[in-house]
């Protein structure tokens, strides 16, 4: 019993893991979308500084050209082609892989819900919009889909590291149990080989041999 609840927990089906990661994706892709409606309408508009905690957080409109924080300013179509890259190897990733935690998924359905949301930003407006300040330290300002990208990569590595069998997997003894499995596959295969070769031998062999006591002339002796 224990077994199975294992296995439900780490090889959640394929639909499972679909709708997670769907919804993970369209949440993020969601709240992202509405806040950045929501500053272009008024934020971009007046240029002003809204204070949300004051001394703490802020909200004020940003035009980020680059990726994430605004770092790799100037490459927004390359971040849209790794945007998309890392979508796909999610997809790929969700759909192959035999043990995968729960936690896993719902993480990488976020860092695709965030990646996404920028990506759209870059390839309708040249920029992601960006809004959320930290005024007690000095950190890039940010949005939506980063948190979703941050949060997610996080959850992510922990359903990983901690969480998912997968990581736990001796890698010696994997290799020795591979071997010897492809050890037994050769010494199968070579024993067909000699139990065909030997059939063989003997059906050739029951061909050419000659019966003991060959038959005689029906008169049974010379005429």
């Amino acid at each position: 019993m224990a077994d199975k609840k294992t296995e439900t927990a780490f090889q959640p089906s394929l639909s499972w893991r679909a709708c997670v990661a769907l919804i993970a994706a369209v949440t993020t892709l969601a709240l992202d979308y509405v806040t950045k409606v929501f500053v272009k309408n008024t934020l971009m508009v007046t240029g002003e500084n809204v204070s949300v905690i004051p001394g703490i957080l802020s909200f004020r409109f940003v035009a980020n050209k680059g990726a994430a924080f605004s770092l790799g300013e100037g490459m927004g179509l390359l971040f849209v082609a790794f945007a998309a890259l890392v979508i796909v190897a999610i997809l790929q990733y969700l759909a192959r892989t035999r043990q995968v935690s729960k936690l896993e998924t719902l993480g990488l359905g976020l860092v695709a819900g965030g990646a996404l949301g920028n990506a759209i930003d870059r390839l309708m407006l040249g920029y992601v919009v960006d809004f959320i300040a930290t005024d007690f330290i000095d950190f890039p300002v940010f949005n939506v889909a980063d948190i979703g990208i941050c949060v997610g990569v996080f959850f992510a590595f922990v359903g990983f590291m901690f969480l998912s069998p997968a990581a736990k997997v001796d890698a010696t003894a994997e290799l020795n149990a591979r071997d010897e499995a492809a050890a037994a596959r050769r010494e199968k295969r070579r024993a067909e080989r000699v139990r065909r070769a030997r059939a063989a031998s003997n059906a050739q062999g029951g061909d050419t041999a000659r019966p003991e006591g060959e038959d005689v002339p029906a008169d049974g002796g010379d005429a």
